[in-house]
């Protein structure tokens, strides 16, 4: 996440939430992204520097654990630029541009100069920073799935520019002789019609007989033929997916998307008499003018919220409520305003003992920070070998 202002409830249901729960079946790295809100806010270093240790506050009240994720900041491995800057130089200039956020963004921050190297370049950063640790999934919303799919291209090229070292061909030759006449000639054949077709059974087909022999081959010969079966070389950086899993999309006070910008959150910490303020305040149905006029709840954003605060019963009362005029707007609120408090309440609890003791915050981020750095520095002793840098 990018640290451009304090987190809110949207960017808990939208991602935390998620990432909260994924900690718990995966090896997960969540971090800082202080350089990519470089892209955007270039000129405000202030803003960054105050929110970068106020966010992995919110992210650990929200439920992220240290003992089970790799919480870092992106500025302090500067492996992510090195390997950004090479991935550069054999990336077409318009691969990036044809990134539908690039234009988007450009369209929608029409306040800001993003005429710069650093904003066309930044989906190559996050590619950058996702082949780094190798990911095989990035749990990522339909808008961001264009992203991943620029990194599996990224790294589809890379392999095939890199992934062929000196006599290629004879340790090819060499690792297929292990599998046998039989099942070589069958995997040639798989490898010939995912050429020519594509055909999806063909990659499958020729995968099993490659893992079927992995008890004859070596990792780097297993590696080799898998990439030699896609058409490319070793598999030095491989080709993540895109993890959607079920997210909750919460609007805005006025319906549109929460954004810090529209001016109609509720940050993950809010004071609980400004979270009471602000809904009650916010607007209904506008057919609604009179307390004995029916409303529709589908008209209004109260309702919005009432799908991811209210249990059943709640929600058959407002709909009924509603439609008869039977409850006033204000009535309607105090669910959402309780459901939201009762939310919040832990988070604030949590975050507390982060806030009076900030140094225990670095010590986490110190933590995570080596333990990414590991990994990161084996990338990029692969991608240096791969690349002939290793002189």
């Amino acid at each position: 996440m990018r640290p451009t202002g304090a987190l809110h409830l949207g960017h808990y249901h939208g991602a935390l939430k998620n990432w909260v729960r994924l900690q718990q079946d995966y090896d997960c790295f969540y971090f800082v992204a202080d350089w990519h809100a470089l892209t955007t806010h270039y000129e405000d270093r202030e803003v960054i520097e105050r929110n970068v240790y106020d966010m992995v506050i919110d992210w650990i009240a929200a439920g992220l654990d240290p003992e089970k994720a790799t919480i870092f900041i992106q500025s302090r491995l500067p492996e992510h630029a090195e390997l950004f800057t090479l991935l550069a130089m054999g990336t077409p200039l318009g691969w990036l541009e044809r990134v539908p956020t690039y234009k988007d963004q450009i369209e929608k921050l029409k306040d800001r100069d993003l005429a710069t190297y650093g904003f066309l370049g930044y989906p190559l950063l996050q590619a950058a920073d996702i082949l780094i640790y190798k990911a095989a999934f990035v749990p990522v919303g339909e808008d961001q799935a264009s992203h991943v799919e620029l990194t599996r291209e990224v790294a589809r090229r890379f392999n095939h520019l890199y992934g062929r070292g000196a006599g290629f061909e004879a340790q090819v030759a060499a690792a297929l002789a292990k599998l046998g006449k039989d099942d070589a000639r069958y995997f040639e054949k798989q490898r010939k019609e995912f050429g020519q077709n594509g055909t999806p059974e063909a990659l499958a087909k020729g995968e099993a007989i490659v893992r079927k022999a992995a008890v004859v081959l070596t990792v780097e010969e297993t590696e080799m033929l898998l990439g030699h079966l896609k058409g490319s070389g070793r598999t030095v950086l491989p080709e993540p997916q895109a993890l959607h899993t079920e997210v909750t999309k919460l609007p805005g006070l006025d319906g549109a998307k929460m954004s810090k910008s529209y001016g109609n959150t509720i940050a993950m910490r809010e004071e609980p008499a400004m979270v009471e303020q602000k809904i009650k305040r916010m607007p209904t149905d506008p057919q609604r003018v009179r307390r004995t006029d029916p409303g529709n709840p589908e008209r209004c954003p109260v309702w919005q919220f009432h799908q991811v605060y209210s249990d059943a019963a709640t929600r058959e009362w407002v709909v009924k409520g509603c439609t008869s005029a039977g409850i006033g707007c204000l009535e309607c609120k105090q669910p959402v305003i309780d459901g939201v408090l009762k939310e919040q309440q832990p988070w604030r609890e949590r975050a507390e003992a982060y806030l009076t003791n900030p140094k225990q915050v670095h010590w986490i981020v110190e933590m995570g920070t080596e333990r990414a750095r590991t990994v990161a520095r084996q990338t990029m002793k692969d991608v240096r070998d791969a690349m002939g840098l290793s002189y």
